[in-house]
């Protein structure tokens, strides 16, 4: 039993009411989201999980934790840098399942709020389990169907996050080119749009492109390649499969001139072309596409011989890591971050395509996700006031953890350059 010299829980860890219980000891009348009173030995249990977590360095930083009616209790002995704070009776049970799902749940739907460094607060919940079947099962049950029943489901998945209105996401994306993936930062101080600016000229460059150029683009976004690449005198046709994206981008087009711009909503596995392209863009997308194989045989289809494929990802160390939050609220279907050596894998078991560049990008895509962020907080009133406060919490759940999985260093980024070979290709001798 947890004392109050406890250096662990600190000076709150042995708060009860006469009766033995912790927690809530009278019902808040504003909590209409039903009240169970925590017992001793629930309470307990909470305590020891996370009191062993700090002993065995799973948790490294200090925080309280407050209940619904103000029972407070310390994880650690230094000046704590978060709170987690249950607002009902709903929060309380959240908390205490030590669930990362219910948590994440409980967070969206107001009833626990994080306060003070939100970044160190989701860099700590991999204390939280986080073990759901059932969620890792309708993922991946169109693929016992397979083909065009997982188009299909693909589709819908997208649909999920992308078909949010297109000003809820120019809210936190740079003002410039609306990029929906990582910049490339010269500094920490950089603006976001300048850093996106750097992306673009990047990719453009890498790609060896040239004014009329075709270029296809897998996953057009809000426009950000389409505009720049248009802007070079580059002919781009950008495929998407949100009808949001498709809308924009088409009246992106029509407002600045790009007459040889073109939309086409359709998954890239059904998308065909009578003429292959000169170059290729992914930016963000690869993590949609987690077939690799099959992904790298429908690129040779479209691109010529001797041209490029330009992807930039976010990656992980496993397939399919996600958390069930992630699963549920952010990318359902079978989306999962770029494994970066099962892809080079694929990439050199191809007689179609070599490597030609890698670039390690996870501070850039640190400072992204912060960027984004900051400016969703920043824009809290406008989002809650016209989408409401569930789609806020939702997004701030995913960049500022988002955020904080490149501090860990359970995500990383990479920049990837492909070349598309020809059949027979011999090397030249130099003279």
């Amino acid at each position: 039993m947890a004392r109050a010299s406890d250096p662990l829980l600190g000076p709150y860890a042995d708060q009860r009411d006469p009766h033995g219980h912790r927690g809530p000891r009278e019902r808040n009348p504003a909590d209409t989201s039903g009240w169970v009173r925590m017992s001793t030995a629930t309470w307990d249990r909470f305590e020891r999980r996370l009191r062993r977590a700090y002993a065995k360095r799973s948790l490294r930083t200090t925080f309280t934790v407050q209940m619904s009616d103000g029972f407070t209790f310390q994880v650690g002995d230094d000046q704590p840098r978060f709170s987690m704070v249950s607002r009902s009776a709903a929060g309380d049970q959240a908390l205490t399942s030590m669930d990362l799902f219910q948590v994440g749940d409980a967070f969206i739907g107001g009833t626990v709020e994080v306060e003070g460094d939100v970044v160190a607060a989701l860099a700590s919940r991999k204390v939280f389990s986080d073990f759901h079947p059932l969620v890792w099962a309708r993922r991946f049950a169109p693929l016992a169907v397979g083909g065009r029943a997982q188009r299909k489901a693909d589709d819908e998945a997208i649909a999920a996050h992308y078909d949010e209105d297109a000003d809820f996401f120019t809210t936190f994306l740079d003002s410039e080119y609306r990029c929906y993936t990582h910049g490339v930062f010269t500094s920490d101080a950089e603006p976001l749009e300048d850093a996106m600016a750097n992306k673009m000229r990047y990719a453009y460059d890498a790609l060896e492109l040239s004014p009329g150029a075709r270029v296809l683009e897998v996953g057009g976004g809000w426009g950000a390649f389409l505009q720049y690449g248009s802007e070079q005198g580059a002919q781009v046709t950008s495929l998407t499969l949100s009808r949001a994206s498709e809308m924009f981008m088409n009246e992106l087009a029509k407002d600045r001139g790009f007459d040889d711009a073109a939309v086409v909503r359709q998954h890239l596995f059904a998308y065909e072309s009578a003429e292959p392209y000169d170059a290729l863009v992914n930016m963000g997308v690869t993590e949609h596409l987690p077939d690799y194989a099959a992904t790298l045989r429908k690129y040779a289809a479209l691109v010529r011989p001797g041209g490029l494929v330009y992807l930039d990802a976010v990656a992980m160390r496993r397939k399919h890591h996600l958390s069930s939050f992630m699963s549920r609220h952010i990318y359902p279907g079978r989306s999962t971050p770029m494994v970066l050596h099962e892809y080079l894998a694929c990439v050199a078991r191809s007689p179609q395509f070599r490597v030609r560049t890698v670039i390690e990008d996870t501070r850039n895509y640190l400072l992204t996700c912060r960027a984004w962020a900051l400016r969703l907080d920043a824009a809290r009133e406008q989002v809650t006031e016209r989408w409401g406060a569930e789609l806020y919490l939702k997004f701030r759940a995913f960049l500022w953890g988002s955020t904080a999985g490149f501090v860990t260093g359970q995500l990383q980024a990479y920049r990837v350059v492909l070349e598309r070979l020809g059949t027979g290709d011999v090397a030249e001798l130099p003279a």
